[in-house]
């Protein structure tokens, strides 16, 4: 294993860089099977397109969609604000546009987590533009901090504060994403992380 880490019994790797537990696997799984119902119920009827943010999004996307008993669409898109930095540059770039067209569909765009808004923002204008019937956001993670009602945030699973978090999907430099479970990076001082 990298960095020469062992499997922890929580369903990782262990690492000196993540330290407690935010959000246990059974916590994150009891909530999104509360969402998958949620949105059972509000897209009844329907054929909604679950729009998944990568990369951060893909593990909430894979066992939400599981939850959803309708008959879902999947389409995968990418913007990078971060790149291999645990601070945003304060720049969205699109890297990966959807293969789907989405006029006049039921679009839920999945995201990891609701932070400053800025990706946000960018995805909402550029998918609204392509006229969808619907657009609504679900997200894993809100900052107690973020607009969620001036972004357009229906559903939240959790709201965390300030602590930069890792693990189920969300990184440190591309690390960390396996984890079960979301848990404090704690970054070594002397890192540029």
């Amino acid at each position: 294993m990298e960095n020469g880490g062992t499997p922890s019994p929580t369903g990782g790797v262990a690492d000196a860089h993540v330290g407690r537990i935010v959000l246990s696997e059974q916590q994150i799984a009891a909530r999104i099977s509360e969402l998958g119902a949620q949105l059972t119920e509000d897209y009844a009827g329907k054929r909604p397109l679950l729009v998944c943010v990568l990369r951060g999004a893909y593990a909430f996307l894979t066992d939400l969609a599981r939850e959803v008993d309708l008959p879902v669409e999947i389409d995968f898109i990418a913007v990078s604000s971060y790149g291999s930095s645990t601070r945003t540059s304060g720049v969205v770039r699109l890297v990966k546009d959807l293969d789907v067209e989405i006029t006049d569909r039921d679009v839920i765009l999945v995201e990891d987590i609701v932070d400053t808004g800025l990706t946000l923002r960018y995805l909402r204008r550029s998918l609204e533009a392509r006229g969808p019937a619907s657009l609504e956001v679900c997200s894993l993670l809100a900052r107690e901090s973020a607009d969620l009602e001036g972004l357009g945030v229906r559903y939240v699973g959790f709201t965390i504060p300030g602590d930069f978090i890792v693990g189920y999907g969300l990184d440190a430099a591309e690390r960390y994403r396996n984890l079960r479970y979301l848990a404090i990076y704690e970054p070594d001082s002397s890192s540029d992380e």
